[in-house]
Formats: C-alpha cells, sequence, structure tokens
C-alpha cells in the first residue's frame, strides 16, 4: 500500500530497492576516473546541474500525504474495509514492482536516464490523481502499480547525477544528491504532520496539495538535461577519455588476432561475458557472499515491514479524529534516525571477517523483538516508537553492506550485483505476500502478519548466530595470533589480481602474509587506502 511505503532511505553508494550508480570514494575515483578538470565554465556548469537535480530530488519527495493515505482510504473519504486494503490492494505492489523492476533498471540505462525520471513524475501523478478520484478496488490497485513505477524508477535519479560529474567528484556529488532526498523526505513528512493536527487540514485536501507539489515535480523533470553517456548501452568514449573499467577487463581466451571473430569468440569477449566472467570471480568472496544475503533476507522483511505498518497503526489507532493521527511524525522521525544511524555506521571499526554474523544477528534479533512488540502492543506511542528504531537499525547495516559488496567490484559489477540481490528479494518478498497476505493465499489479517514477519526474523537470527559462532570455532582451532585487517576484508579486483599475481612467485621484499579470513587468503603489504576505514556517509 503506497502509505506504507515511507520512502526508504538511499544507500550510500548505491539506491536499494535496487539499487544503480554507485558512488565511489575518493582515491578509488583518482584511480579510475580522469583528472578534475581545469578552473572555467566546465565546473561552473556541472555544478549548476548538480544543484537542479538536486532541487528536482527534493521536491519529487513533497508528498505530504502519502503518509496518510491508509486512514484516508479506510474512512468516510473512500470508505474501503480493512481485509480489502490488507489482503486485495496492498499485496498488488509486490507483483507490480516486480514485473517492472528488471524493465525500468534497463530502461533507465538505455534512455539516459531522463526518459525514466519523466516517467516517475507521471506515475506519480498518476497515482494521486487515481487516490483522489478512484472509487473502486480495482482502481487503487491501478494506484498501486503505478506507484510500483515509481519505485523501480527511484535508480534513474541515483545514477543520472554520476552522469553529469567526472568520477573524482562522485563521492560527494552522492552525499548530495542524497541528503536532497533525505530533506525531501523529512520536509514532506513533518509538513504533512503540521498539516493535519495544527492546521486540522482534511486528508482529501493534504493529497491535493501533494498532486500540486508533484506537477511541479514534473515540469522541473522536463528542464532536465538529457545526458550522451550511461553505464551499459551508451558508453562511447570521447577521444582523450579514459576508458570505463568494463572495457579494462581482460578480454576471454580464444580472441582471433586478425579477421572478424568467430559467433564463441565475440560472445566471449562481449561485455556481458566479461561481467559474468568477473562477477563468478568475485563471488568466491565469502564476505561478498554473506552481506548479498543479508540484503536479499533482511530487506525483503524490512519491506514486509513498511508496506503493512500504515496498516497496523490504523487497527492499533482506530480513530477516526484525523488530529490524533500522528503518522507523518513518525515516518519523520524513522526518517531522521535512519540518516543519523547510516552516518553513524561509517565509524564503526571492526574486524568484518570475524564480527560480521555476530553484528548482523544482534541488530536482527533487535527488530525480531521490535516485530514483536509491534505484534502485542495495544499502545500506539510504543508501535510508533517500535517502527522508527526497527527502520533505523536496518538503515545503521545498509551503508555497511553497501561498501562490504561494493569494494571488491568493479562499478559496473556493483550495478549488476545490488540488481540482482534487489530482484531476488523482491522475488522472495512477492512469495511471501502471496503466501501470507493476499486473499489467494492465507488472507491473514494484518496483526497475525506481523506475528509471522516475527518468526521470519527470529529465524534469521539464528541462522546468523550459528554460523556466527561456526567462525568463532574456526578461528579459535586455527589459532590466528597475527591481527586481522582493521576494516576491509574485500579486495577490490585491482588487489586480487595483485593477490594472484605474487601467489606465482615469492612475496615481495616487505611484504607479509596475512591470516586466513573467513577461508579467503590475503598476501602482500596493506596500503594506505586499504588501512584506512571508508567513512559512509548518510
Amino acid at each position: 500500500m503506497l502509505t506504507r511505503v515511507p520512502r526508504p532511505l538511499p544507500s550510500p553508494a548505491v539506491s536499494r530497492r535496487g539499487p544503480g550508480g554507485m558512488a565511489l570514494s575518493g582515491q578509488e575515483a583518482e584511480k579510475q576516473g580522469p583528472a578534475e578538470p581545469r578552473p572555467g565554465r566546465e565546473p561552473e556548469s556541472w555544478w549548476c546541474l548538480v544543484s537542479y537535480l538536486c532541487f528536482y530530488g527534493f521536491m519529487a519527495q513533497m508528498r505530504p500525504g502519502e503518509s496518510f493515505i491508509t486512514p484516508y482510504l479506510l474512512g468516510p473519504d473512500k470508505n474501503f474495509t480493512q481485509k480489502q486494503v490488507t489482503n486485495e490492494i496492498t499485496p498488488v505492489l509486490s507483483y507490480s514492482y516486480l514485473a517492472v523492476l528488471v524493465p525500468v533498471f534497463l530502461l533507465t540505462d538505455y534512455l539516459r536516464y531522463k526518459p525514466v525520471l519523466l516517467l516517475q513524475g507521471l506515475s506519480y501523478v498518476s497515482v494521486w490523481l487515481l487516490l483522489l478520484f478512484g472509487s473502486s478496488v480495482l482502481h487503487m490497485q491501478l494506484m498501486e502499480l503505478f506507484f510500483s513505477v515509481t519505485m523501480a524508477a527511484r535508480i534513474a535519479y541515483s545514477s543520472y547525477v554520476f552522469s553529469l560529474v567526472p568520477p573524482a567528484h562522485y563521492q560527494r556529488v552522492a552525499g548530495y544528491s542524497r541528503a536532497a532526498v533525505l530533506l525531501g523526505v523529512f520536509t514532506s513528512s513533518v509538513l504533512g504532520q503540521l498539516l493535519v493536527t495544527v492546521g486540522r487540514v482534511p486528508f482529501s485536501t493534504l493529497n491535493y496539495v501533494s498532486l500540486a507539489f508533484l506537477t511541479f515535480s514534473l515540469v522541473l523533470a522536463l528542464f532536465l538535461r538529457c545526458p550522451k553517456r550511461s553505464l551499459f548501452f551508451n558508453r562511447s568514449v570521447p577521444a582523450g577519455a579514459s576508458p570505463s573499467e568494463l572495457d579494462q577487463m581482460n578480454p576471454g581466451p580464444g580472441q582471433p588476432t586478425g579477421g572478424r571473430p568467430g559467433p564463441a569468440a565475440a560472445w566471449r569477449d562481449s561485455a556481458l561475458a566479461r561481467v559474468l566472467r568477473e562477477l563468478g570471480h568475485n563471488l568466491r568472496l565469502p564476505q561478498l557472499r554473506l552481506w548479498s544475503l543479508w540484503w536479499v533476507f533482511n530487506s525483503t522483511g524490512y519491506y514486509l515491514i513498511v508496506y503493512y505498518v500504515h496498516i497496523l497503526w490504523n487497527v492499533v489507532n482506530p480513530t477516526m479524529d484525523s488530529t490524533r493521527v500522528y503518522n507523518g511524525g513518525a515516518d519523520a522521525a524513522s526518517t531522521l534516525l535512519g540518516a543519523i544511524t547510516s552516518f553513524a555506521a561509517g565509524f564503526v571499526k571492526i574486524r568484518w571477517a570475524v564480527w560480521a554474523k555476530l553484528v548482523i544477528a544482534a541488530v536482527t534479533v533487535v527488530q525480531a523483538g521490535l516485530v514483536f512488540l509491534m505484534y502485542r502492543t495495544d499502545s500506539i506511542w510504543l508501535c510508533y516508537m517500535a517502527f522508527v528504531l526497527f527502520r533505523g537499525s536496518y538503515q545503521f547495516l545498509v551503508p555497511i553492506a553497501t561498501f562490504q559488496i561494493a569494494s571488491s567490484l568493479s562499478q559496473e559489477l556493483r550495478a549488476l550485483v545490488f540488481g540482482v540481490n534487489t530482484f531476488l528479494a523482491t522475488v522472495l518478498k512477492t512469495i511471501i505476500t502471496l503466501i501470507v497476505s493476499d486473499k489467494r493465499g492465507l488472507g491473514l489479517p494484518v496483526h497475525s502478519q506481523f506475528l509471522v514477519y516475527f518468526m521470519y526474523f527470529l529465524v534469521l537470527f539464528v541462522a546468523y548466530f550459528f554460523a556466527a559462532l561456526l567462525v568463532g570455532l574456526q578461528h579459535l582451532r586455527r589459532g590466528i595470533h597475527q591481527p586481522l585487517p582493521p576494516a576491509q576484508e574485500l579486495r577490490s579486483p585491482v588487489q586480487e589480481k595483485a593477490v594472484q599475481d605474487g601467489a606465482l612467485g615469492s612475496l615481495q621484499p616487505g611484504a607479509r602474509p596475512l591470516a586466513l579470513e573467513d577461508g579467503v587468503e590475503a598476501a602482500g603489504p596493506a596500503s594506505p587506502e586499504q588501512s584506512q576505514q571508508p567513512e559512509a556517509k548518510a
């Protein structure tokens, strides 16, 4: 249901959900991108473009009625039953998101971002037109379809900004665009709550205000510049420009030295084949597998809670007095806490090869307890508090997972891995929705659904906890006395190649063998980049 989606915080380096363009660290950008442009009109030009894009990103989040759409649908304005909203309307969001995720992801790159941003704007306008003038369950299901398009199209915004600036500025502009989105989400939620509680504005009027904001953001999107390049489909490199990481991957064996290559050789040397070979090579890294699994399973549970929590709030607090509905305040508080915990995660420096599973287990059991509290409590304030803490705990691990996954991958592989992780999470979420929520499945009421979600997180905790115990026993049995690297266990493709080359001969002078980390053997001197914990910004 639209109202149960308090716009998820984007990850510090890539968008979820699904996920898109990857913000590189300063060291990576200097290695992979061209030198910073000379002072003059060019930097001023792209700074103006980035500023305009951030303003657009802020305005696109101004939907003050979003937090109150569940009481709007269940109230006298629309008069839908709770069973219709829970078991007929809301499940469509998961199904339609699964259907549109991959096509929108590919179209974003093929059409070079701006057309997909326009599609997102048109879809937002369609959502609110259906909310205001739709009257049947079918209309609301169509509304969920359009909203799923807006969710899938978020990748266009997070990727677009990287087409405007030199690679050396990726991290900075990623922070700006993320801050614009967070500020828009927070401002929208606070504005909606103030209009409802202080201004006593009815929910229908609040939706007209949202429609006006969204129409303005659609007009802003019309004036965005259409980039000439994108990550996969439009990759022509101007003269003198540095090739992308995908171009620098070693071609497959068997490439003919002259003449036109055969079909088999052409496939081996194609960009897709090179990406798949590189991905298969990196999947041998245990930390990459661990955090990808966390992304799939825990984000599934997170979004199931987000989709249905507004319905639960209406059950816990079924008031007809709109001024006593504080959904906007809860969404604003959860956004703020999520931003704080995401920022704080950048300062956590521990040996992730040893402690990652235990940290994940601890956060997961806290989430399970908070979901159980939401299931058991009859106090709307406890329910609000539990959701705020639940969302903040999830957002704490997002930047950590983003770095742990991205630090071993090239830029193109990052987009692919995050996209695959998001797609698998969407598939799992759809299966659970079909079984638990849909009227064609069990069709459980929302309270019973939260009991199922509690057991889901409890099972995840047990799996992570026993995996953490196994890792601890393995390290004790090995009797490792050498210290592990303080933060970064995953190696970039350049580091990986250096390690492989070093394995063929003796170590260079000054190099030292490092301890095995979850089955990954590292060798070589620690560079300043490796010894420094990167900061994952909110």
